[in-house]
């Protein structure tokens, strides 16, 4: 008989400050997991695809920071079957947002939810966990507003698990293990806060301080 791990808030706090994330299967059972080696968006510099700063010009998104973070989280949920985020990963990860842990970013599209993404902070360590979208670009967008903000609150770390095809175009790579752990423990030891604040697209792609790449 499988017991479920313990899915408490100091508990996925303990474990994401140790480089480890719970992960459904396609029973519901829900185990612990590492990646190695460890995707990482690198903070210190900006790299928007080509089209993608196209489409940040014409705004064509809202975009919002923890408006609906249930709902945001059930919806990447839905993206893939069988998923990993199972109920009792939902409920738990709704706990670990009323206390200011977890996190949401959602694009809208004429009212509507668009995309969005979710993830866990602590310190100035970020963990990006899932993105999901019903219009082409929404999750993109969010994404990139989470960088920024991430940089504007100067957080040292944002982890992605995995480098993706799509999050390559941004700049993703791999760090070893050894390596990671030594970028996690100096940013969780950090007092940081997440804040949304208003993007001047235009302007953000001269910034200097944020390494912007010209295309």
């Amino acid at each position: 008989m499988h017991i479920q791990p313990d899915l408490s808030i100091r508990t996925l706090i303990a474990g994401y400050s140790q480089g480890i994330f719970p992960m459904g299967d396609a029973t519901g059972k829900i185990n612990w997991y590492e990646a190695n080696p460890r995707g990482i968006l690198p903070l210190h510099s900006l790299h928007l695809p080509h089209d993608l700063k196209r489409v940040l010009r014409q705004g064509r998104f809202a975009v919002t920071l923890n408006h609906n973070f249930r709902r945001t989280m059930a919806s990447c949920a839905r993206t893939s079957e069988p998923t990993w985020i199972t109920r009792a990963m939902i409920d738990a990860y709704s706990q670990l947002h009323n206390f200011g842990y977890a996190h949401s970013v959602e694009s809208w599209y004429d009212g509507e939810l668009a995309g969005g993404l979710y993830g866990v902070s602590i310190g100035g360590a970020f963990f990006g966990e899932s993105m999901f979208f019903h219009h082409r670009d929404a999750s993109k967008v969010a994404l990139a507003h989470l960088w920024i903000w991430l940089t504007r609150c100067e957080f040292q770390l944002f982890d992605i698990q995995m480098v993706t095809d799509v999050l390559e175009r941004f700049g993703a790579h791999n760090l070893t293990k050894e390596d990671y752990l030594k970028h996690l423990n100096s940013a969780v030891g950090l007092s940081r806060k997440l804040r949304a604040s208003d993007i001047d697209w235009r302007e953000e792609f001269l910034r200097p301080e944020l390494g912007a790449k010209q295309e």
